[in-house]
């Protein structure tokens, strides 16, 4: 319905209004009669015609104002503004970025300049900012709808300096005035458009609940006809393809199209699957659909028409919001759009009674917040861009927007809670926007009561007090209590409720009224109130708990949530005067006093009782405290208002005598004292003190018939991320008791609690304690005492920094270690904090990661160990022992003592209420508990039947003198004095000074002797006489002594001789046992040598030794490649890196830097897939085995694939694979050892004859013997000279008689090249055997052993030779040597199967066909009617090494030549291609050319003078490229002397001699060309022969390149050093480039992105997008693999931070190359930290590929494994 505004130019005001409403009311028409207009059909044409219609409708005749061209169809207006207009810009200056986050985005976090941890900044502005030096991490938008925060000044807490966004700057609008009459026009279709969105929604269902039956379908429609829609729903439980299979068999969908719908719904959010008037057939299809929990709704096509309506309008609201007027104004709209959505809904007030909106007359915004479940995922990230847009305005917008946000905050709650179908989409995350905001929080605290519904909606749904789906906004009290086991506690939502109290609490305006006011904190109290003694515990004496409950997980995770407010609260008193905290303080301890006591609802009188009080004695002194026994009353983990009050208590420096003396005191027990009883003290810090008893019985063994529950409750409580929100504040609590009351009376309720109060009486029986468990509650107490008499951080208030500070050091005092280990080491909050990272590079010395497998390691700088504290209250037992033994160690060798004292230091408390703590060792009981401790121990013969460990008794002991040296250091003289005179019962009325003196000397506490003596020492010091009365003296003991310690000193040296001989031993072992996991890491030249003549070892399954008597093979590998490259035709790029080559491959070529930025076009410069050559790559892993028990292994594994049917193996038996049984190299062959022939002493002919010479006779030799008729008929048909019992595919061959063992094992070499041939004809291109053929595809000489060979040598390409070595031969291990003399050993049984009669195999005859090719008149014979020029020359050799090994050295001469003239005419082609384009090249090399070439001008003019053309050519490309051409020639001549090298070294007896005639510094090539006896160019007027030879050949190629008889062009190899796609150095600029991931099969940024690493190209990971539609359904890597490298494959996983390998089906993962600035691999990026690339780790997986081992990499990876498979659907 195409239509335009009827307004002319020069009409009246009144006119042009009437006008602008009559448009209006025929939009709103239209938008109505839209679904009969288009039969409840929606296409993407009623978008676009939607959009062309409202656009008209808001601008008019003033479409000039927005922009200068027709706005084409079903464009946006932002975007046409965009593309057509160069000054209309993303950023608006003077308003912050806004950019909104979509999924996979990148964001980050700087904790040094962001004010909380929801600031983010975009790739863009983080990269335009400063952040030299801080703590920036970064991570991956999860899900759409956050934005960037940069230019929000209440965002930073120090300017970064973006240069998009600075600071004090005005936004931009426009000078000129916006015409009343478009206004107008501009306003009245805002409000059409929103109040149509409105009326959409008003009927739409919260919930996808489906209609129970057809009568309810037929309500729908009664009265109001119409055809019924079927409406699928997204979710993220089922499949793409559980999806699709549901639509093709209800809808009859093709597959293609049933996916394309799913994925529609999975993009869009919901999609109309079926529209009828048919109930029956509408009630099917719904009933299927939900039978598999599909979310499914039904609603008359009418109503769903309108919300995808709605939804159009929803995306053109925010078109809006970025889009201009005027060319620069980009603020008018925004404010336009934002202003009617603030104005009142012209709707009747019931409406929003019935939906339970607080406001009679909501705006339009809180009728939008409030929809926002009632929409699917598409519009609803729209709309959340919408008010994102709209806080970017300016302060009163936000505060607008806040106050309409928090008028329907309850019912967002109550649908995000209860309802919403996607919860990760829901509108209450908006919440993070406004709340952290300090402007806004405190806004809504003061003027709207945020805090109190907060709490209330906290209470009221974790009381279960929920009606209708909705949470009761004002819970009564008498129905607050909890179950644990009820469905709230279950969810897994309740998280933001205490994430928006906490943001909003942890705001600087917010706190000032927190503290101003008692309200805030008795509101929070009833919170805390809830969750007090919740889940509470009780220990089973007598039967083990029937089933363990799970209900507790959800409790702590409350409990998480909530002591985490509890912490924002108290911090709000750091704002606080003294008058103020005292306040708070009293308020909270009285009311813990009213719930403990039961005087309040709260607790569960059910199991809680109340409090009385009983009169205990200790050391003579009685007292009254709480009665409770721990064993069998009921205690419970969460008591959150002590944990609120410990908290508090924190704000030490207010709580000075200066502070408190407005309020008459001068202390805090002063302050206590005024509203509370020393008994109402004592109730306070009842549950703590029950709390750390029931810790001690747990570890002590003594609730395990409560089952996993109580330990996994302990765990969370004490060790993990709780420890110092919970446990921590529990010592706090008793710590803070001994300055409020009595010592004697804390001391006698921890006896109590801990039931040892009989034992430190002197009674050594335990009715309930047995054995190690007594000493282990022992343990634990004496643990609180001195973490409660020695800690300082919260006595003292310690700052933030140093508290830091000392966790660090105390982490790293255990040993260097990692920083993920470190984290785990401290606190969850002292990770956290900014500071962290910076304390950490203070005191630690970072060791950076060297090898492949080494991470990052940190260790404390050595002068800082005298700030270590053994007894740190952070360290478990094991831990203090070792730090303890690390200390004495370092103590011993600086200072020479052999056993040191650790002498602890004093609290040095200096300011606050807690100055008076060291009054606590003034007092006699801890004098009492110190020396019966040590009496008990020691001194007291133990019971009969009592067996105490030696180890927990000496860790108890040195427990109890280090409480007693913490007296000595705080107060030395007085704890002396009592030490001397006070008695104790317990220890037969001796005093501390006797007990120590009788223990001395004391066998049984020997370990504590330096301890006992240094501590008598001090006490001397200020009482000598009564020390010197009962000490004994050194001398009575020596004796003995020194024989006890004598003993140990040889104990410990036989110990230490035994551990290094096993050390020994165990080293030998896995040198012996080490896996060789390529060519360069294989076994000893010593050990491994594969020569008959000596020790092969023995076979790796029967363990006989190998020798003669049985016959025996090596394990090798051979496997399919992609690996050689060719020079790509047309392309630059590689002819000036071989340019810049430099003159010798066996020096160190250290590769490229990474770059810093990606660049899509380059593919990160990898190299082109299409351009690499095909052949078969083998290998061999090391070991032997005989051919007996090979054909046994084999068989076995056949057994366990049958028997393990359901693992993935690392082998494929159809393809003949095993894994070694020692190494777990894959393997798919046997090869022979040696065949009498390849290992005789003199292979190569050492006789001075020249190569004249050598030719003549060879001339005289074939004209005398006539060729060999057996053999020509084993010639290639086409005339190339090849043989075809060498050919893969040879019909001849007779697969199944093997003669012997030598047969059979070189039949699995063939049997595995067949295989591959027959598969791959698209790649290799060699026709198979047909009709007048009898042999075809894959020849082996050429595409298995020179393949090899080459591999071999291009793997040795920039690596330094060996020392003493001369050329790259002698840095191929033995093993490769191995492989090269198997293969060839194979190529000559396959050869002298042919000739079974013939004693020599018929090597002669092959030798002659050879040499007749190659010296003799190419067309004497048809079958030889190819050029030379076209075969191979590495091959000929190879052909040559396996039939006439000892005329190798003069056909090197020869096929080098050869391949010199080859390389040139190549050359000459690839120039030619090249030549519009200019190659510049500066040569800085001093090779002499001029040595090796002489002029290279004649020899190349030449090879081209037979062909008139190419001569032509020729001198035109000399004429331009001359001045670089010799240098091409070097380089691309240099890997076939390389290559030559090897074969000849692997079939010579020894290592190549060392040249004698070339220079000092002569290049590889000078020296190679020495070593192979070749004759340089420059000499070549002097060798006839030479001459001759290539006078021939360039005939030959000459007459065919004349007469076009084929295509003459010949392909050369790319002679550097082979590279693996550049990643960029730093890992997320591949997020900050949006062009740089994009998958080019789907043409969008994949979800999950896999880089190839061969060839640069972007794929999809695992994604349905680019899944092979056929019979093989493989994802995109493996679709991808068989395009670039064939079987293998290799992928950097950008999100997952790892690489893939791919091998034929099967695949593994391995550690990504990328480290962090720690030196640490973050797999998916969990931890979030920036990644660099680390090149040795990058050269390490560029070796594997190069030595071809990510085959058995993946092997090892799944043997080691059982793998479920599935690699083929990535």
């Amino acid at each position: 319905m195409a239509w335009a505004p009827r307004l002319s130019a020069g009409v009246s005001a009144s006119a042009s209004h009437m006008l602008v409403r009559q448009n209006v009311e025929i939009l709103t028409s239209y938008l109505h009669a839209l679904p009969d207009i288009q039969e409840f059909e929606w296409t993407h044409d009623t978008r676009d015609e939607i959009l062309t219609n409202v656009y008209k409708t808001f601008w008019g005749n003033h479409m000039h104002c927005f922009t200068s061209e027709e706005l084409k169809t079903g464009h946006l207006l932002s975007h046409h503004q965009a593309e057509t207009d160069p000054q209309y810009g993303a950023d608006i200056p003077g308003l912050p970025c806004g950019h909104i986050f979509r999924k996979g985005d990148c964001c980050y976090k700087c904790k040094d300049c962001a004010l909380d941890d929801s600031c983010v900044l975009c790739s863009r502005c983080f990269n335009g900012s400063e952040h030299e030096g801080h703590n920036v991490s970064f991570y991956l938008a999860v899900q759409p709808g956050g934005c960037c925060d940069c230019g929000d000044a209440e965002a930073w807490k120090q300017h970064y300096g973006c240069v998009y966004h600075p600071r004090n700057i005005e936004p931009r609008r426009s000078d000129r005035m916006i015409p009343n009459e478009l206004r107008e026009s501009m306003t009245r279709t805002l409000d059409c458009v929103i109040d149509f969105i409105l009326d959409a929604l008003d009927e739409s269902p919260e919930e996808t609940v489906p209609p129970k039956d057809e009568a309810e379908l037929g309500r729908l429609v009664e009265g109001r006809g119409g055809p019924l829609a079927v409406v699928l729903w997204n979710d993220e439980k089922h499949s793409f393809s559980e999806v699709a299979a549901q639509l093709m068999e209800l809808k009859g969908l093709t597959p293609h199209d049933a996916m394309a719908v799913a994925e529609s719904i999975d993009s869009e959010g919901r999609a109309v699957i079926w529209t009828s008037h048919d109930i029956a057939r509408v009630m099917y299809v719904t009933k299927r659909l939900s039978q598999i929990d599909l979310g499914v709704t039904v609603r008359r096509a009418q109503e769903t028409f309108y919300e995808q309506i709605a939804a159009v309008l929803i995306e053109w609201l925010v078109d809006l919001m970025r889009s201009f007027i005027y060319g620069n104004d980009g603020t008018t709209l925004r404010e336009l759009v934002a202003d009617r959505l603030f104005c009142a809904r012209n709707k009747d007030g019931a409406l929003a009674a019935m939906n339970r909106l607080p406001n009679v007359n909501p705006s339009k915004l809180e009728w939008m917040f409030y929809y926002h479940t009632r929409l699917w995922k598409r519009p609803r990230f729209r709309l959340k861009d919408l008010y994102i847009t709209m806080l970017s305005l300016n302060h009163d917008y936000k505060i607008k927007m806040a106050i309409r946000f928090s008028s329907v905050y309850n019912r967002l709650m109550d649908s995000y809670l209860l309802v919403d179908r996607e919860a990760e989409n829901s509108v209450k995350y908006f919440a993070l926007q406004l709340f952290t905001v300090p402007s806004i929080a405190a806004h809504l605290v003061k003027y709207d009561g945020i805090i109190d519904r907060l709490h209330n909606l906290i209470i009221a749904f974790f009381s279960d007090q929920i009606k209708d789906k909705v949470v009761e906004p004002f819970p009564k009290a008498s129905l607050s209590l909890v179950n644990v086991d009820s469905l709230p506690f279950k969810s897994k939502r309740f998280m933001p409720m205490f994430s928006d109290l906490r943001y909003i609490c942890s705001n600087p305006s917010v706190q000032d009224l927190i503290a101003s006011d008692d309200q805030y904190i008795s509101a929070f109290l009833r919170t805390c109130r809830l969750f007090m003694g919740v889940n509470p515990n009780r220990r089973m004496a007598t039967t083990h708990v029937e089933y363990e409950q799970e209900a507790w997980i959800s409790v702590f995770n409350v409990t998480l949530s909530l002591s985490r407010v509890v912490k924002a609260y108290a911090e709000a008193f750091e704002r606080a005067s003294p008058i103020m905290l005292c306040n708070a303080l009293t308020i909270v301890a009285q009311d813990i006093v009213r719930t403990c006591s039961l005087s309040q609802l709260g607790l569960d009188d059910s199991k809680y009782e109340r409090i009385v009080f009983t009169q205990k004695t200790f050391a003579g002194v009685p007292n009254d405290i709480v009665k409770f026994d721990v064993m069998s009353g009921w205690v419970s983990f969460h008591h959150s208002e002590h944990w609120l009050l410990a908290e508090l208590l924190k704000h030490v420096d207010k709580l000075t005598p200066e502070g408190l003396q407005p309020l008459g005191a001068s202390h805090l027990k002063e302050i206590f004292a005024q509203v509370m009883t020393e008994e109402d003290v004592l109730v306070t810090i009842e549950f703590p003190t029950r709390v750390l008893a029931v810790v001690a019985q747990i570890r002590s063994g003594l609730w395990v018939r409560n089952g996993f529950a109580i330990r996994g409750q302990l765990l969370h409580y004490r060790d993990y991320m709780l420890r110092e929100l919970c446990y921590d504040q529990d010592l706090y609590l008793i710590q803070t008791a001994f300055i409020l009351l009595d010592p004697h009376a804390i001391f006698l309720t921890l006896l109590d609690r801990f039931q040892l109060l009989d034992w430190f009486s002197g009674n050594i029986s335990h009715p309930m304690y047995e054995g190690n468990q007594l000493l282990m509650m022992v343990e634990e107490f004496l643990f609180v005492l001195i973490s409660c008499l020695s800690e300082r951080a919260s006595a003292e208030k310690v700052p933030l920094p140093e508290i830091v500070r000392r966790e660090a050091i105390h982490g790293l005092a255990l040993g260097a270690c990692s920083y993920s280990e470190l984290c785990k080491r401290v606190a969850e909050r002292i990770m956290d904090e900014a500071s962290f990272d910076r304390a950490l590079h203070t005191i630690a010395n970072y060791r950076a990661p060297e090898g492949i497998s080494d991470i990052g390691q940190y260790e404390l700088k050595d002068e800082l160990y005298d700030e270590v504290n053994p007894f740190f209250f952070h360290y478990t037992r094991n831990r203090r022992e070792e730090v303890e033994g690390i200390l004495k160690a370092r103590l011993t060798r600086v200072t020479g003592v052999k056993n040191p004292v650790i002498v602890p230091k004093p609290l040095k408390v200096t300011r606050g209420p807690f100055v008076d703590l060291y009054k606590v060792f003034e007092s006699d009981s801890l004098i009492h508990i110190i020396t019966a401790g040590l009496h008990n121990l020691v001194l007291t013969p133990p019971l009969p039947e009592s067996t105490l460990p030696t180890q927990s008794i000496d860790a108890v002991l040195d427990q109890l003198m280090h409480l007693a040296m913490l007296g000595l250091v705080e107060t030395p003289e007085s704890f002396s004095d009592k030490a001397c005179h006070v008695s104790v019962a317990a220890a037969n009325n001796g005093s501390l000074v006797q007990v120590l003196c009788n223990m001395e000397f004391d066998e049984k506490a020997s370990s504590i002797k330096p301890k006992i003596q240094w501590s008598l020492d001090i006490v001397e010091k200020y009482n000598f006489s009564d020390v010197d009365v009962v000490r004994k003296r050194e001398q009575a003991a020596t004796k003995p002594v020194n024989d006890a310690e004598e003993k140990k000193r040889a104990i410990k040296a036989r110990q230490a001789a035994i551990m290094k001989q096993f050390a020994q031993q165990s080293k030998s072992f896995f040198e012996s046992v080490e896996d060789v996991d390529d060519d360069d890491e294989a076994m000893d030249e010593d050990d491994a040598v594969p020569d008959p003549t000596k020790d092969l070892g023995s076979c790796i399954v029967c363990q006989e030794k190998l020798d003669s008597t049985k016959s025996f093979g090596a394990l090798g590998l051979v496997q399919p490649s992609r690996f050689r490259r060719q020079m790509p035709p047309g392309n630059a790029t590689y002819l000036l890196e071989s340019l810049r080559l430099p003159p010798s491959l066996d020096d160190t070529i250290p590769p490229p830097p990474s770059p810093e930025y990606p660049k899509h076009s380059e593919h990160f410069n990898g190299f082109i897939s299409d351009s690499t050559d095909f052949g078969l790559h083998t290998s061999f892993c090391g070991h032997f085995m005989h051919v007996e028990c090979f054909n046994g292994y084999t068989f076995s594994v056949e057994q366990r694939h049958m028997n393990q049917t359901q693992r993935n193996h690392a082998e494929n038996i159809e393809r003949d694979e095993y894994v070694c049984p020692l190494c777990k190299s894959l393997g798919n062959v046997i090869l022979p050892v040696f065949d009498g022939q390849t290992y005789e002493r003199s292979r190569l002919q050492t006789t001075s004859q020249t190569l004249s010479e050598w030719t003549r006779g060879m001339d005289i030799e074939l004209l005398r013997t006539p060729p060999d008729r057996h053999l020509e008929a084993r010639l290639d048909p086409a005339g190339s000279g090849e043989f075809t019992f060498w050919s893969a595919e040879d019909t001849r061959y007779a697969a199944g008689v093997a003669t012997d063992d030598v047969h059979r094992m070189v039949h699995t070499v063939r049997t595995a090249a067949e295989s591959v041939s027959q598969q791959t004809f698209h790649l290799h291109g060699r026709l198979p055997p047909s009709d007048g053929t009898v042999a075809g595809g894959l020849y082996l000489p050429r595409d298995l052993v020179a393949y090899t060979i080459a591999c071999m040598e291009i793997g040795q390409r920039g690596l330094p030779r060996t020392s003493g070595g001369s050329t790259l031969a002698e840095n191929l291990s033995e093993t490769s040597m191995h492989t090269i003399r198997s293969l060839i050993a194979s190529l000559r049984k396959l050869a002298a199967l042919q000739f079974p009669e013939r004693a020599d195999g018929g090597r002669s005859a092959i030798r002659q066909a050879i040499i007749r090719r190659v010296i003799s008149q190419w067309n004497q014979r048809d079958q030889l009617r190819l050029p030379l020029f076209f075969r191979d020359p590495l091959t000929i050799l190879v052909e040559i090494a396996a039939a006439a090994p000892e005329v190798l050295r003069q056909v090197t001469i020869l096929m080098y030549y050869l391949h010199l003239a080859r390389t040139c005419l190549a050359l000459l082609k690839v120039l030619a291609d090249l030549s519009p384009t200019p190659v510049t090249f500066t040569d800085n090399n001093t090779i002499p050319y001029q040595r090796l070439f002489g002029d290279i001008r004649i020899f190349v003019m030449s090879i081209a003078r037979h062909s008139p053309e190419l001569e032509r050519q020729t001198a035109h490309i000399l004429r331009t490229h001359g001045d670089k051409f010799e240098k091409l020639v070097y380089t691309y001549s240099l890997p076939f002397l390389r290559q030559a090298a090897i074969l000849t070294r692997a079939i010579a007896s020894s290592p190549l001699a060392h040249p004698t005639n070339a220079p000092f510094d002569a290049t590889e090539y000078e020296r190679l060309m020495e070593i192979l006896q070749i004759p340089f160019v420059s000499q070549l007027p002097s060798h006839e022969s030479l001459q001759s030879a290539l006078a021939t050949w360039s005939s030959n190629y000459g007459v065919f390149h004349s007469i076009g008889a084929m295509e003459s062009s010949i392909s050369i190899e790319i002679p550097g050093v082979y590279r693996l796609a550049q990643l960029p150095r730093v890992l997320d600029s591949l997020f900050t480039n949006p062009n740089a991931l994009v998958c080019l099969r789907c043409k969008t940024v994949p979800t999950d992105a896999a880089i190839c690493m061969f060839c640069g190209t972007v794929c999809c990971y695992q994604s349905h997008c680019c899944m092979d539609e056929g019979q093989r359904r493989q994802g995109e890597c493996n679709m991808h693999t068989r395009q670039c490298a064939g079987v293998i494959g290799l992928y950097y996983c950008v999100k997952r931070c790892s690489i893939l390998y791919l091998y034929a089906g099967n695949g593994a993962t391995g550690p990504s190359p990328y480290l962090d600035v720690h030196g640490e691999v973050d797999m998916a990026m969990r931890r979030g930290r920036r990644q660099y690339m680390h090149p040795r780790r990058l050269e390490e997986l560029r070796r594997m590929w190069l030595n071809h081992g990510i085959p058995t990499f993946i092997a090892r990876k799944l043997d080691a494994t059982m793998d479920p498979g599935g690699w083929d659907s990535i």
